[in-house]
C-alpha cells in the first residue's frame, strides 16, 4: 500500500483488495465514525460498494451486505464496542438511479440525514443540494495495474479526525 498525504487530504493507493481491507479497518478504529457523513465518488465499477462493504465487516456488521441501489438506503448496526456502547447505527445510501435531486425530499431521507450514527453516501452528486454536506469525501479511482487509488478530504473537524487514523 503506497500512501500520499497533504493536509486535510490523504491518498493511499491500494494494489489489492487485502490493502483496501486494512485501509477501512484502519478507519474503522475512528471514534468519529459515529457522527460522520462520507460521500464516495469514483466511476461505475470503481470500488466504492466494495470500499462499503469492507468498512461495515471491519465495524463487525455481519450478515449479507448488499448494494442499496434500488432501495435507495440500507440500515446496518454495527455491535457496541468502547467507542459505541449502544452499538452505531449505519445507513448505506446510493443515489445512482436518482434522475432529479428532489427524489431525496420525496423519499423521506431527511430524518435518516438528521440521526445519529454513519452516513455512508455513493453518489451523492445525484442528491446534490439535497443532501447534508459530507464531513469527509473518498474519491475511488481505478489505476492501470486493477490497483485502486483513494483519495480522502475532509471538510470538516469530524473529517480531520477520520483523516488521522488513515496516516501512519
Amino acid at each position: 500500500m503506497k500512501q500520499d498525504s497533504a493536509a486535510g487530504t490523504c491518498t493511499r493507493i491500494c494494489s489489492s483488495e487485502a490493502d483496501a481491507d486494512a485501509l477501512a479497518q484502519r478507519l474503522a478504529t475512528s471514534a468519529a465514525l459515529a457522527h460522520a457523513t462520507l460521500h464516495l465518488h469514483g466511476d461505475l465499477g470503481a470500488g466504492k460498494t466494495t470500499f462499503v462493504r469492507l468498512l461495515l465487516r471491519a465495524l463487525g456488521v455481519g450478515g449479507r451486505i448488499k448494494s442499496p441501489s434500488y432501495a435507495i438506503v440500507e440500515p446496518h448496526l454495527a455491535p457496541a464496542r468502547a467507542t459505541w456502547p449502544e452499538g452505531l447505527a449505519i445507513s448505506h445510501f446510493d443515489f445512482y438511479r436518482f434522475n432529479d435531486p428532489r427524489e431525496w425530499e420525496e423519499a423521506g431521507l431527511r430524518e435518516l440525514f438528521a440521526a445519529p450514527g454513519l452516513k455512508l453516501v455513493e453518489w451523492p452528486e445525484k442528491a446534490a443540494g439535497w443532501i447534508p454536506l459530507p464531513d469527509m469525501e473518498l474519491h475511488i479511482a481505478p489505476q492501470d495495474d486493477d490497483a485502486r487509488a483513494f483519495h480522502f478530504r475532509a471538510l470538516s473537524p469530524t473529517g480531520a479526525r477520520l483523516l488521522e487514523t488513515l496516516r501512519p
